[in-house]
């Protein structure tokens, strides 16, 4: 079981800011007293909102299946959002890239989940694997691949709110950033976030029993976004290498590696199949029809929330999904 990783009350203090953040003056909040948080998706949104609660205003970018972060390019309205912003929160790691042009110049407190994730290049970690709290700068350029509406660094995957540590630390992170633009809120946050830290290590204790369950199981996943929930379930992603990055890539799979995984998931291969369900093609098509033909269950991820959807909540949810399929 992983021991609590909330010290909320050192995460806090005026020192942790600091070293976090930066020295900043409270913040100007809007007409109605709220600060302004900008998220590059509602998955980010729906975590500052839950900690900040009526202290703050929160405006998702990319809040519907219909944009892509990946090659979504930035409005007028987004760029207003993010220049009156407060707090500015974005994934990074190539994932919504769109957000580094609305973020320079801008004078908002920004926080970039990837950064926290223990697999994050160059990063500085402590003795536990976590990320250090003076987080790393971005990778160098000599680390990204660049894809035409997408870049992202080489062997990382950017899909990090699947990573439910990772997310712990983020929302660690808002909270503090929040108490110090706002210090008169800072008991608000700080209880707001030690109750979401209680269902995020309740959730990590979920996947750790799963784990020990599972381990090694094989299972076929079409495209990077679950990898790190399968990967803290104990699956073994047995798809041949290539197919995820070139569905991701929106690039066409090579036909000796499609030719490959059918017959490795036709041939009962694998357990599960796992897949994005706002991205793919024919290729995914074809591999999640082969799995059904052959009895193996196909489980769908989505990228965001439904609205108003708590973000533990939805975890729980694709957990569920995992274990059902699985764990019979």
């Amino acid at each position: 079981m992983h021991s609590s990783r909330f010290a909320l009350a050192v995460a806090l203090s005026a020192a942790s800011a600091l070293a976090l953040t930066g020295c900043s003056a409270p913040a100007e909040t809007s007409d109605d007293g709220a600060l302004q948080v900008v998220a590059s998706t509602n998955v980010y949104g729906q975590l500052a909102a839950e900690i900040g609660g009526d202290r703050v205003e929160v405006t998702s970018l990319i809040d519907s299946a219909a944009k892509d972060p990946h090659g979504y390019e930035a409005t007028a309205r987004d760029r207003l959002a993010v220049q009156k912003a407060d707090l500015v929160i974005a994934n990074g790691g190539g994932y919504d890239a769109f957000m580094d042009e609305l973020i320079d110049g801008s004078d908002a407190v920004v926080i970039t989940a990837a950064e926290f994730s223990h697999d994050y290049p160059d990063a500085a970690v402590d003795d536990h694997g976590d990320a250090d709290a003076e987080h790393a700068d971005h990778a160098d350029a000599d680390h990204a691949d660049e894809h035409e509406g997408h870049s992202h660094i080489e062997g990382f995957n950017e899909h990090v709110w699947f990573d439910v540590h990772t997310v712990s630390h983020v929302a660690e992170q808002i909270a503090a950033d929040l108490a110090e633009l706002d210090p008169a809120g800072k008991a608000d946050y700080s209880a707001a976030a030690e109750t979401l830290a209680g269902e995020l290590e309740a959730i990590e204790g979920e996947l750790d029993e799963l784990h020990a369950k599972l381990e090694g199981t094989p299972v076929f996943i079409t495209e990077p976004l679950p990898g790190a929930l399968a990967a803290a379930a104990g699956l073994d992603d047995v798809a041949p290498e290539g197919f995820a990055s070139a569905v991701e890539e929106g690039n066409e799979v090579a036909p000796a590696i499609l030719l490959e995984s059918l017959s490795l998931v036709e041939d009962g291969g694998v357990r599960a199949v796992l897949a994005n369900a706002q991205t793919g093609g024919t290729e995914t098509s074809r591999i999640e029809d082969a799995a059904r033909g052959a009895g193996i269950p196909v489980i769908t991820f989505h990228e965001l929330l439904s609205a108003d959807q708590p973000y533990a909540e939805w975890m729980r949810s694709a957990i569920s999904d995992l274990a059902a399929a699985l764990d019979g």
